[in-house]
Formats: structure tokens, C-alpha cells, sequence
């Protein structure tokens, strides 16, 4: 499972209000990745299996996402790899210390398909922003996020996804992608 744990004092709004030193933080506002055994007898009491393995596996690193990122669509497994689309969390320009403008956008993982810790590919820009009008303006300005993935081969386009996406808490998009033959370094 690819999740971010919420802690205390860890919300976009609280780390831009208090910049306490990040290094020591900086694990609380990443992508964990979380594994359970899988269980092949129907557990009658309901309990969902327990997690036996946590590790972060992902830490803001762009200014783009410099405040918080977290998980987005489900992993897709590509000839590169397992593809996951996430998102990010960065503060406008236009912020100030009473009214935080924040912006989420969207970038790219590629996991190792064997072992999904080891990170092949990441961009360093978003490939996704709140760029047009209606991605503005709505119940949470300049939001795009990420939640949904279908691979093309419908259309015999195995390295074409369409990607959906939340736009300002209000509507739902779609953006397509191509992935490359090679990735770029």
C-alpha cells in the first residue's frame, strides 16, 4: 500500500506557519510504502490483515512539492516499471503570513518492479499544475490531483494513460501521457 501517515503539526498550512527544522521531519510528509501478508483464509471477524512493514519511500525534494507529497493513482506495472502518479505541495508566491495560497500539482514515479523501494525515474518538474481557469478557481483553488489511471490498450497504445484527476475540489479531469521507450536521465 502506498499511503502518507498523518502526524500532528504535519498539515501544509502548520509547516509553512511554523518552519521547524525540516531534516528531522522531513520522513512525516512523504509516500510510505506498507506491506501485509496476504491472507488466504476469510478472516470471519472482518479485521482488515495488519501491516508488517512500513518504510518511507519517497521525501519532498522539488520546490514544487517542497511542503508535502503523497500518493495518487494505484501503480500501473509498465516495461519500466510500477508507474505512479503523485502529488505535491508547494505554497504560492502570493501567500503571506495571515492567508497561505497552497498548490498541488502532480509528478511521476517509477518503481523497480522486483523491489518497489528502489525509485528508477522521478520528474523534477510536475507534469501536471492548476495552469488552466477552472483548475483556478473552485471550493480549493489551484488543485490538481491525481487519483485515477487507465493504461490504452484498448486502443493497442500499451505506453498511453489517461490520467484523473481532481480540478479544485470541484470537477473531475483527464490528461493523457505517453511514456517513453527509454527514460530520461
Amino acid at each position: 500500500m502506498l499511503h502518507r501517515p498523518l502526524f500532528p503539526g504535519t498539515s501544509p498550512e502548520e509547516t509553512i506557519r511554523y518552519p521547524i527544522d525540516r531534516e528531522i521531519r522531513k520522513h512525516h510528509e512523504c509516500i510510505w510504502i506498507s506491506y501485509s501478508h496476504v491472507q488466504t483464509k476469510i478472516n470471519r471477524h472482518h479485521h482488515l490483515p495488519k501491516f508488517v512493514s512500513n518504510h518511507p519511500l519517497a521525501v519532498p525534494s522539488s520546490p514544487w512539492e517542497r511542503l508535502k507529497i503523497g500518493a495518487g493513482t494505484p501503480p500501473m506495472l509498465t516495461q519500466h516499471g510500477w508507474l505512479i502518479v503523485y502529488h505535491g505541495v508547494s505554497n504560492s508566491k502570493i501567500s503571506t503570513k495571515k492567508t497561505q495560497q497552497l498548490i498541488y500539482s502532480a509528478g511521476v514515479m517509477i518503481l523497480d518492479k522486483k523491489n518497489p523501494l528502489n525509485i528508477l525515474y522521478r520528474s523534477l518538474k510536475p507534469i501536471l499544475s492548476p495552469d488552466l481557469p477552472e483548475e483556478q478557481v473552485g471550493t480549493v483553488a489551484k488543485v490538481v490531483f491525481p487519483t485515477g489511471i487507465d493504461r490504452r490498450d484498448d486502443i493497442g497504445k500499451p505506453s498511453r494513460f489517461d490520467i484523473y484527476y481532481g480540478i479544485a475540489d470541484k470537477c473531475i479531469g483527464v490528461a493523457r501521457m505517453d511514456i517513453p521507450d527509454k527514460l530520461p536521465m
